[in-house]
Order: C-alpha cells, then structure tokens, then sequence
C-alpha cells in the first residue's frame, strides 16, 4: 500500500503497482464471480473481468428482456456463463450483487437462500448493508460481506477501461468470515479496472454518495445551471448564448482544466475580469447552498432519503414515472439548445477503439 498526502492529510491507497493483476488472478483463481444484474454498473465490470482474464458468471432475470438480450449480445452464453439469478448465486463463490439499491432488497430472499458458506457477498454501493433495517439485507455470519464501489457510471469503468486509464473506487469489508475479505475485496477491485482504490466504509460511502449524486455532481449541477439559463433567458439572452455561457463552455473547456490541473489553474488561464468575479461571488454561493448541504447530508444519515429511494423506486410504473421526469428535462428549451450546440461542434477525429486493444491488466479488450 502507499501513502500519500492529500492536502496535508496523508492516507493509504491501493495501486496497481502494490497489488498487481497478476497478483489479484492468483487470488481469485479459484474463484468464480457471479455479477448480478445486467443494468448500469453489471456490464461494465462483468466485461472488464472477463476481458482481464477472471472466470465470470453473469446472473439476470430473463423476465427483464432488455437487460437479458443486452447480456446475450455481449457474448454472454445462456446456461452457460448466463443464468438467472438463482442458479448464477448457486455457481458464484463471489457474488456481485449490482442490481438496483430497490431491487437488492427485492432479490435477497433469493440470493440468501443460495449462498453457501465462505462465498463473498460484493457490492459497489454502501446502501444495502448500512440501511439494513429498512432494506433487510442482513448478511449471514459465515460469508465475506465486501464493496468496491467505482467513482463513476458503468460506462466510465468501461471506457476507463478500454483506454487502459482505469477509474479510482474506493474499497471496504464489513465482514471477514474466512479470513481472505480483504485479499478477495482488492483482487475484484483490480479485476474491474480501478486506477487506484482508498479505503472507507459501507457507512462513509454511502453518505458520501447519496450527498454527491443529489449535490454538486448531479441535483446541485443541474439545478444551478437552470437557474442561471433562466435567469439570462428572462433577460433577452438568446437560447444559444444562454446555454454556451451555462453548459457549454464549462463542459468543454473550463471543466477540462480543472481535470488537468485544479481550481486554482483554471482561475489561472481565464481574464483578470473572469478571475476576479469568480473570486467575489464564490463565497456568497458557498454561504447560500451550505444550509443545504447540511440539510441534505443529515436526511441521508438519518436514513430519510434511503427510504425515499426505496418508496420511489420500488413501485411498479416507476420506470414510466422516470421516463416522464426524464423527458421533461430533456424537451426543456434548455436541453433542446443544448442538443442544437452539441450538433454544430466541429468534428472531431473518430477515436474509436480497435478490436485487440489492450484495456487494463494488458489483455485484448472484447
């Protein structure tokens, strides 16, 4: 393991250099990986452990046609390394369970039943396990209970993937009943392509989580950017210049230089004008959206926001309700100019990856 300072704290990460594929293909050797779900985060590592050369079962239920047919196009064959999600549970010695938070709870009458003592029972989200009482997810005491959630979306962890670049997860164990949880958490970690992994907990990553996605990444994202379009909108701003000056130049150059260097460098290489009103109006943001921060993070300690996502999405028609939710987002003007300034973008050089290119671990990507 290193350590490394992150500003002025240092703490312990796990590398490629520290624990090889190599290294993670010895440990898992015997091991067979049952990925449970087909839906958002179950392709993208199902697909990269199997590129990097681990033995994997993909468990979905026929009966959600779409995800099956996706499943069988990704070369998964049925009865053979695709199963329904009791018999693929019955095969696995380390089981990923990647279906929705929801839908977790659904399935687990079904999955418990099938575990057999010493398998590891897997996740990538905290959710689950730290609101046990509401989910009823209650692990038995002679499995492994271990989570390597990735910092992104399945389709990063594939594209990271295939670019050899990999995406940062954090890591925990929550149960250690063979004595090999840690050994076996880090192996899949490596396996599904993590550029590096930090340590947490199932608590510290779930409140984590559920306050980025409905803060700054997404809800506080999407919210703020609405709010400055109306805003310029109400004023005479044409859709066009109301969306580049919004969505458009943060996405495709403030935000990039962010990535390649911090806050700081992007104030760095804007105008003395951008520079200054940035640095005048940031704490007048921080102090009107801290209020709301602190009301958020306590609804999802408190559990409040866990039993809002399990009240929505485990409805029936809730599929039909996000569409609908979705779509209003999507024919906005807002989204509408958005579509019309993404088609006049210069083209780009294709930069398409050719089948044989080495994805993480160094074997041929499918």
């Amino acid at each position: 393991m290193a350590i490394i300072n992150f500003g002025g704290t240092e703490e312990t990460v796990v590398t490629r250099k520290e624990f090889s594929m190599a290294k993670a293909r010895r440990v898992l050797k015997n091991e067979t990986i049952a990925v449970i779900g087909y839906g958002v985060q179950g392709p993208a590592q199902s697909l990269n452990l199997r590129d990097n050369g681990f033995n994997v079962i993909v468990g979905q239920a026929s009966a959600f046609k779409r995800d099956w047919d996706r499943a069988v196009k990704d070369g998964w064959a049925p009865g053979k390394t695709l199963f329904e999600i009791e018999e693929a549970v019955r095969r696995g010695t380390i089981i990923q369970m990647l279906v929705s938070d929801a839908a977790q709870r659904a399935i687990w009458p079904v999955v418990k039943q099938n575990l057999n003592a010493g398998d590891a029972l897997y996740f990538s989200h905290g959710f689950s396990i730290t609101y046990k009482k509401q989910t009823g997810v209650i692990p038995p005491r002679d499995v492994d209970v271990i989570m390597v959630a990735p910092k992104g979306s399945g389709t990063s962890v594939r594209r990271n993937f295939l670019t050899g670049a990999g995406i940062n997860s954090s890591y925990a164990v929550a149960q250690d009943a063979t004595g090999r949880a840690e050994e076996r958490c880090l192996a899949v970690g490596i396996g599904i392509g993590s550029g590096y992994l930090f340590p947490t907990t199932f608590e510290h990553e779930v409140y984590s989580d559920l306050t980025g996605e409905r803060g700054v990444l997404m809800g506080a994202l999407a919210g703020v950017m609405e709010a400055q379009y109306d805003v310029l909108r109400r004023h005479g701003h044409t859709p066009s210049e109301a969306f580049n000056e919004t969505v458009e130049e943060l996405t495709q150059s403030l935000i990039r230089l962010v990535d390649e260097n911090g806050m700081d460098w992007m104030y760095a290489n804007c105008s003395a004008t951008a520079q200054r009103g940035a640095l005048d109006w940031k704490p007048r943001f921080k102090k009107a959206v801290a209020p709301v921060f602190k009301e958020l993070y306590e609804r999802v300690k408190t559990g409040k926001e866990c039993a809002r996502v399990l009240s929505a999405c485990g409805k029936s028609d809730y599929q039909e309700q996000l569409g609908k939710e979705l779509g209003q987002i999507g024919e906005s003007e807002m989204w509408q100019a958005g579509k019309a300034v993404r088609a006049l973008r210069p083209k780009e050089p294709a930069r398409a990856i050719a089948k044989g290119t080495k994805g993480v671990g160094g074997r041929a990507a499918n």
